[in-house]
Parts: C-alpha cells; structure tokens; sequence
C-alpha cells in the first residue's frame, strides 16, 4: 500500500479515485468508464511531475526520508551478485547499521560498505534505524583495509541520520572511530565510489562518503545536521526546520553548485519510492561510469586525486 507525504495529497486524492473507478470497473459496477481512469491517470501523472520537478528542500527531505524508499540492502540485492557478508570489527562486536561486504559489481570484484535503515519495525530496530556505533565504522575501515590490500574498490552506499549519539557509543570512542574511518578512505588506493542514497547525516555520513566520486540521488539530501538539529541550536524551536533546510543547501543542486559532490543521479517521477528497481538501475549506471572513469588511474594517483579533491572543496567560493 502506498504512502504518501502531506505535501502529495492533490496527487493522493487523483490516483484514489482512480483505484476507486478501477474496483467499480472490475466488479462489474459500471461501464464505459476507461476513458475516465485514462483520464484521470493522465491528470495524476501531471499533477506528480509538476509537484517534484518544484520541490522545496524540506519536501525533498520528506522525500529523502520515505519510508517506502529503498534502502542499502534493495541495492546489494539487485546490484551485486556473489555477496559474501562480512561482521565484527574484531575489536569489539557486530553493528548492523553496517552493512559490509565482498561481491561482485558487473562481474568484478567489489567491496561494499553502507548503512542500512531497515524497512519494517523489526528491521528498523535490528539496524538502528542506519544509526552506527564505534564498532561499525571500525568494521568498515576493517572491511576497506583488506579490499586495498587486493586491489578492490569500494563502494559506500550512505543512507544516516547520523551517528549513533548514545553513552555507550561515546564511551567507545565514536569521534575516534570516525576520524579513523574517514582516514580510512582519504588512505584508499583503490577508487572508491560513494552514493548519497537517502539521508546523508553528518560525521556519520562523512565516514565512509570520503570517496573518489560523491554521487547523490536526486531527492537526497546531504548535510552536517539535520534540519531539526540546526533549526533546535540557532533557533530553539525544532518547528522552524523548513527555514533551515532552506539555508543549510542541503540539496542535490545545491551540493552540486557548490562541488562538493561529483554527480546527481536522477530519480524515476514521484521519487526513488515510486519505481524502486527505476532508481536502483540508475544508481548501477552511474557507479559502473564513475568507476570506468578511475580505472585508468595508478594507486599513487588515485590516492592523490582523492585528497585534492577534497582540499579543493570550497576554494572556489572565497
């Protein structure tokens, strides 16, 4: 069953009229009406396009964070064969925010690592709704050191709200593990391929999106707090989130605008939770070019290539 956002409700009641013609027609109810459903599916699918090729910031963070988009495990599924799942950072435990591993990516070798939300209440809480602890992000430098010690890239698929914020988390060293994780990738001699899936949440994010390409889906949203967070710290007052998300230039366009990431990915219409397998296929098309584009690169120049990268970001702007 879908659901919709508050901001889709012209677009919600067009396409229930349409279901409810669609069950009359079916049963039998009455005739000659499919020039009507074909019109009003028409009517709908316009209303949709029109509403997402204007949306707000705040809406695409609506967007960002639908609870029918698909998440890291939709990707493995239809993007890499063979993949052999990795637990543990052999330091302290498993953290299954992270989902890490080895497979193959259009019948090369591949080594993924990406936050998984969950898509039911059972599997929300089992991932931490994509929120990792220390222990993941050690998984993932683990993960990443083996794959530069064979020559694999990597592939971060990043979908958080953030790290992990809890006591227990802090008393293992969560800043530490970030830094580290985030080194971790500067380090890569191997390309290395990032995809902003979802929501994109600070050091959380950051920790395994230091990559040689930074690709965003188009109704993601990438930023260093969340529009909530920043609305509570410069306001006060969480309900100004909307003005926020505005000012942050949390956007696809805007990250784009501004060089911080590398390309946009586009979405089917109504969004990656409209057409999942749509949006899956475009997110493979653009990782296979972004890494046909570092093939060709030496280790030493991968490494180098990916720092400038970085330091450049804002140098533009001054």
């Amino acid at each position: 069953m879908r659901s919709y956002l508050d901001f889709e409700k012209p677009v919600a009641e067009l396409e229930a009229k349409v279901e409810e013609l669609r069950a009359m027609q079916a049963a039998g109810n009455a005739t000659d009406i499919a020039d009507d459903i074909g019109r009003l599916e028409e009517k709908a699918g316009q209303a949709l396009k029109d509403l997402y090729s204007t949306l707000t910031p705040w809406q695409k963070t609506q967007v960002a964070r639908h609870p029918q988009r698909p998440h890291c495990l939709d990707y493995i599924a239809a993007l890499i064969t063979d993949f052999m799942p990795f637990a543990g950072d052999r330091k302290f435990g498993e953290d299954e925010a992270i989902v890490g591993g080895f497979g193959r990516f259009q019948g090369e070798s591949i080594c993924v690592i990406g936050h998984e939300k969950g898509n039911t209440t059972e599997s929300r809480l089992k991932h931490n709704f994509g929120m990792a602890r220390p222990e993941g992000y050690r998984k993932a430098v683990r993960l990443m050191e083996m794959a530069d010690r064979f020559g694999i890239p990597v592939l971060a698929l990043v979908d958080t709200a953030g790290a992990y914020p809890g006591i227990d988390a802090e008393e293992r060293g969560q800043a530490e593990a970030i830094a580290r994780c985030t080194e971790a990738c500067l380090n890569l001699s191997v390309p290395n391929v990032a995809v902003i899936l979802g929501e994109g949440g600070s050091g959380g994010a950051v920790a395994i999106a230091t990559a040689s390409r930074v690709l965003m889906m188009e109704h993601a949203i990438y930023s260093v707090i969340s529009p909530e967070g920043a609305a509570s710290i410069l306001w006060r007052d969480t309900t100004k989130a909307q003005d926020a998300a505005t000012n942050m230039k949390i956007t696809a366009a805007d990250l784009s605008q501004f060089g911080i990431i590398d390309g946009i990915i586009p979405e089917p219409v109504g969004g990656a939770h409209r057409d999942p397998a749509g949006a899956i296929a475009a997110a493979g098309q653009a990782v296979a070019t972004a890494f046909a584009e570092l093939r060709e690169l030496d280790r030493e120049a991968v490494r180098r290539s990916r720092r400038d990268k970085f330091l450049a970001i804002g140098r533009g702007l001054e």
